[in-house]
């Protein structure tokens, strides 16, 4: 589904009871269109968001437009950069029909300039930005206490992502370069190995929990590829090419089963990281647009992607659909049934001592008493001389 207006960036919000909503930020048109953020529900069944919003939020003309949000992985807030009015905290309350915005200011993002990056860690424990300046900061979250400040960390930003632990943070520059950083100190710990003609353009952490990678797209010339890096040595072990062209956005699905790149042409690529091959392609979605995001849904194999041109879409994945969690207990049910009928069927079949016939069973216990006497005879060894 398309969401007109001019979307300049869009997210999900994961809410109770497996509910999910949509939230994307619209520049200014003209003087009678103001900037502005919108709250949308969506239907898993249809695969759709709703028509309206149900809330908006009018940002005021000294802040400018939106620029990106991250959503805490609670669900309860998210924040939203804008090009002139620093960060604002969007604090989410109320049911899915009753959904309501309070906004707040938050100090040490307040008149910083507009930010390309922002990110929640996993456990939503920590909170970065990275600026247009190259300007890094690190927060904890919800105290707002400072963990980094640093003025130079990149040239510019172009993408981050924190590890599933949140004790690391990846950094990419529009310089080609990419940085880790500890979240728990701010302390710069290595640059990621390249050659001289590689640019390191995106960057995300493995999600799975089993396969400590990550992963980032490197361009050589017209070649692009991806990279993984094992994050124990941040040394390269691998790369594969499977893009054809440059790539403007990356994410990774929350369970980390599947990696989705948009193109800066307006495709989209959904990769299987345990295979590494391609499961998905969705070709010209917005058509010779650079896709601004691109984000997974968190309960569902659903992507939502903006642009300026065509607004918001979502799409569903041709993929192997996930076994729910009643599924599971139906498959286990039917292994104990199959399993309690196959027993049966082998005791009732079955030359087991147990299922004799009756002529069987009494000549096995006859021979049995010949060999050890009869059982209800006084004891063979005789009493013991204490």
């Amino acid at each position: 589904m398309e969401g007109g207006g001019i979307v300049s960036c869009g997210s999900w919000i994961k809410r109770p009871e497996k509910v999910n909503l949509v939230v994307l930020g619209k520049s200014r048109r003209a003087s009678s269109s103001p900037a502005v953020l919108e709250i949308f529900s969506f239907d898993p069944k249809t695969t759709t968001f709703s028509t309206s919003p149900l809330v908006t939020y009018v940002f005021e003309e000294s802040d400018g437009d939106p620029v990106t949000i991250a959503v805490n992985p609670s669900g309860d807030d998210f924040v939203c950069s804008t090009t002139s009015g620093g960060c604002k905290l969007f604090e989410v309350y109320g049911r899915e029909e009753f959904v309501k915005l309070l906004a707040k200011k938050i100090a040490p993002l307040q008149d910083v300039g507009p930010q390309k990056c922002l990110a929640f860690s996993v456990d939503g424990s920590r909170f970065a930005a990275g600026g247009m300046d190259g300007h890094l900061r690190i927060l904890h979250w919800p105290s707002l206490r400072i963990i980094l400040d640093e003025p130079r960390a990149h040239k510019s930003f172009s993408d981050m992502d924190f590890s599933l632990d949140s004790e690391y943070l990846a950094s990419a520059s529009t310089d080609g370069s990419a940085k880790i950083w500890k979240t728990e100190d701010g302390v710069p710990l290595t640059f990621l190995s390249r050659n001289s003609d590689e640019n390191i353009e995106l960057c995300r952490f493995s999600k799975d929990g089993t396969k400590p990678f990550l992963f980032c797209t490197v361009k050589k010339g017209a070649k692009v590829v991806i990279a993984v890096y094992d994050i124990s040595t941040w040394n390269k072990i691998g790369h594969k090419r499977l893009l054809r062209k440059p790539a403007s956005t990356m994410s990774i699905s929350l369970d980390g089963k599947y990696l989705a790149m948009g193109s800066k042409d307006g495709d989209i690529t959904v990769v299987d990281v345990k295979k590494m091959e391609i499961s998905h392609v969705s070709k010209r979605l917005h058509l010779g647009t650079c896709i601004e995001s691109l984000e997974f849904c968190p309960s569902e194999r659903v992507v939502l992607t903006t642009s300026k041109e065509w607004g918001a879409v979502v799409t569903k994945l041709n993929v192997p659909a996930d076994w729910k969690e009643w599924q599971i207990y139906l498959l286990l049910l039917g292994l104990f049934l199959a399993s309690a009928i196959a027993f049966y069927i082998f005791f009732e079949n079955s030359d087991s001592f147990w299922n004799f016939p009756r002529e069987r069973q009494q000549l096995v216990k006859a021979k049995i008493e010949t060999i050890l006497g009869d059982p209800q005879s006084d004891d063979i060894f005789g009493p013991v001389d204490m």
